[in-house]
C-alpha cells in the first residue's frame, strides 16, 4: 500500500539527518525521517567519549577537506557554532570548552539527541526506525522508499546516512550506492581521522604502546600540534589522527618530538653538560621510555661531549624530522568519519540539492566534506543539515 504523501522524506537519523528533519517540520513541511537503527542518533551518543563534541568555536572553510574547498562555505556561513550554541543554551544544556575550541556537554551526549528529538517533534516530523530501507525508486510521483513492507512517497528526498566509518554502528555505503543510481559521482571514499599501521624498521616502536607525547606530526602540507600516542599497531592520538586525513598511502609521516626546541639546543646542552647521555638530556624533555627509545635510534653512546657538533646536529634534525613509514590504517572499523563521498561537483552549496536530480537532497558525511578532529564534524552535519532544511 502506498502511505499518505509527505513533503519530504530524510533517510538517515543521525546528526544532519534530525537537524534537516527539524528544521524543515518547523518550516510548515511534512516529514518523514527513516533509520535503520534501533537507536536514534547512535554515533552522536558515542562521540566524545559520550559527552558529545558537539562543535569547535574556531570552525572556517579551511578545516575541512574536499576536492572543492569552496563547497562548504555557504552553508557554514549560514549556520554557525554560536547558532547551534545557542540552541543547546535554550534547552539548559550544560557545556564546557576543552583545548582548541572544542566544546562538549558536561553531562551526556544524550542530552543532545533528546534535544533534536524535542526539535523534531516542534516540527511534527514523523520518525521511524529499526528496519532497513527495502526500495528507493523515482518516478511521476516523485520519490517513493519501502521501508516497514510500507511505500511512501514525497516531491523530495534527504540522503543523510553518512559514510562507512564505524561499521559497528550499522553504517555502510549506502549513501554512496544511492547517489550512483541517481547519476551522482563519487569521491572514493577511505578512512579518515583514524590511526595508523606501522610495519618495518618502525615495528620497534611498538613496544612503546601506551606512552603518548605532546608533538608536530605532519603528513604533505597538513600540520597539527597535539598529542601522538604509540600502540600496539602503530601510531594513535589526535595529531595522529588529524595527519591521517591528509596522508597517502606510500608517504611518509613525519614528527618533530621537541617542536619547541630551539636551533643548536643539543649543542649547547653538550657545552653545559659535556658528561651526560643524549637519554639523560632527552629524559626531562619527553616520557622515560620515549627518550630512551630515540637515544637507542640516533645511536650515540657515550657522553655527549664525545660527540661531534656535526653529529649532533644531526640528531637534532632527525628528532624534529623523524619519518614514519605507515603500512596503511586501521580502516573504516576505527575511522571516525570519512574522506570522500558524493560529489560536490554535482550539488548546490546553497541547498544540498542535486543539480541534476531536482528533489534529491545529500547532507553531512555523506558528502564530500569532511572536517578536523575537534566538532568540526559535528558543525558541517548541523549546517548542511539546515541549509537543506531551509530549503525543501
Amino acid at each position: 500500500m502506498t502511505a499518505a504523501p509527505y513533503d519530504a522524506i530524510v533517510l538517515g537519523a543521525g546528526a544532519a539527518g534530525l537537524m534537516c528533519a527539524a528544521v524543515a517540520g518547523q518550516r510548515g513541511r511534512r516529514v518523514l525521517l527513516l533509520d535503520h537503527a534501533d537507536a536514534i542518533g547512535k554515533k552522536i551518543l558515542i562521540s566524545g567519549g559520550g559527552r558529545c563534541n558537539f562543535t569547535n568555536i574556531h570552525t572556517a572553510p579551511d578545516r575541512y577537506i574536499s576536492a572543492n574547498p569552496h563547497f562548504a562555505k555557504s552553508a557554514l556561513a549560514r549556520y554557525t557554532p554560536a547558532d547551534f550554541l545557542a540552541l543547546v543554551e535554550a534547552y539548559g544544556i550544560a557545556w564546557h570548552e576543552k583545548t582548541l575550541g572544542q566544546l562538549f556537554c558536561d553531562g551526556s551526549a544524550k542530552q543532545i539527541v533528546a534535544m533534536l528529538m524535542e526539535e523534531a517533534a516542534k516540527g511534527g516530523v514523523t520518525i521511524l526506525h529499526g528496519q532497513p530501507v527495502r526500495e528507493v525508486a523515482h518516478g511521476a510521483d516523485g520519490f517513493g522508499v519501502t521501508f516497514c513492507e510500507r511505500r511512501f512517497v514525497a516531491p523530495a528526498l534527504v540522503v543523510a546516512t553518512g559514510g562507512p566509518s564505524i561499521p559497528k554502528m550499522g553504517a555502510t555505503g549506502f549513501a554512496y550506492d544511492l547517489a550512483r543510481r541517481f547519476g551522482l559521482k563519487v569521491v572514493e571514499p577511505r578512512p579518515a581521522l583514524v590511526p595508523l599501521a606501522l610495519g618495518g624498521d618502525d615495528l620497534l616502536f611498538r613496544e612503546l604502546s601506551g606512552v603518548a607525547a605532546p608533538v608536530e606530526a605532519r603528513a604533505g602540507k597538513a600540520a597539527f600540534r597535539e598529542a601522538a600516542l604509540f600502540t600496539h599497531r602503530g601510531l594513535s592520538g589526535p595529531a595522529i589522527l588529524q595527519v591521517s586525513s591528509y596522508w597517502q598511502r606510500g608517504d611518509p609521516v613525519t614528527i618533530d618530538f621537541l617542536p619547541d626546541a630551539a636551533p643548536g639546543w643539543l649543542v649547547e646542552a653538550k657545552r653545559a653538560r659535556p658528561r651526560a647521555t643524549l637519554a639523560s638530556t632527552l629524559a626531562p624533555l619527553l616520557p622515560a621510555r620515549l627518550a630512551q627509545t630515540l637515544a637507542d635510534r640516533l645511536a650515540l653512546p657515550g657522553e655527549l661531549g664525545a660527540q661531534t657538533d656535526r653529529k649532533l646536529v644531526e640528531a637534532e634534525t632527525r628528532l624534529k624530522r623523524w619519518a614514519f613509514q605507515p603500512n596503511g590504517t586501521e580502516g573504516f572499523a576505527k575511522a571516525e568519519v570519512t574522506v570522500g563521498g558524493i560529489a560536490t561537483a554535482g550539488l548546490s552549496s546553497q541547498t544540498m540539492m542535486a543539480k541534476s536530480v531536482p528533489g534529491l537532497y545529500a547532507v553531512g558525511e555523506a558528502v564530500d566534506v569532511t572536517g578536523w578532529l575537534g566538532g568540526y564534524n559535528f558543525q558541517w552535519a548541523w549546517a548542511s543539515g539546515y541549509a537543506a532544511g531551509q530549503a525543501l
